[in-house]
């Protein structure tokens, strides 16, 4: 986190459009929630979540093992911007992306407000320790690992 950034309050005031590339990276919550694999059911188009995550996801930190290299690595992975925002419905409610797109608040535990990542995993929303590699499941059995992530109370 940039040792400005709860000074200039950034994120309070700037839409998406206007955030340069600190700033976008700082507004993530670091919940871990994009990169769970995700399932389409093909006649509804609806998504489900998984409790598997990608293949460069530390599920011990809850971070990406080689963020600067992902889109080579990982053909599929998210490369979310603010034109993309509106579009994923799966995001949850509590996306900081999702939230600033609404014009709404950061909740209380976002990194920007608390000063530290561990709020994220203390309020619940964070994924950490609770997934498992894609590496280790046959694509035919994802289904088995459908996963609906709850949103604790007063989040």
């Amino acid at each position: 986190m940039s040792e400005t950034a709860p000074e200039t309050g950034f994120w309070k005031t700037k839409s998406l459009d206007q955030l340069n590339s600190d700033e976008w990276e700082q507004l993530c919550d670091g919940c871990g929630r994009c990169c769970l694999v995700k399932l389409e059911d093909e006649d509804t188009g609806e998504i489900y979540t998984t409790s598997v995550s990608c293949s460069l996801f530390d599920t011990g930190t809850c971070r990406c093992k080689d963020y600067s290299n992902r889109f080579e690595k990982v053909s599929d992975c998210l490369d979310l911007d603010p034109s993309k925002v509106d579009e994923l419905s799966w995001l949850p409610d509590t996306c900081a992306y999702r939230l600033r797109h609404e014009g709404k608040p950061l909740a209380d535990w976002h990194p920007l407000n608390s000063g530290t990542g561990q709020s994220v995993v203390d309020a619940g929303i964070s994924i950490l320790g609770q997934t498992i590699s894609e590496d280790e499941v046959e694509e035919e059995r994802l289904g088995d690992y459908l996963k609906e992530w709850p949103i604790p109370a007063g989040n």
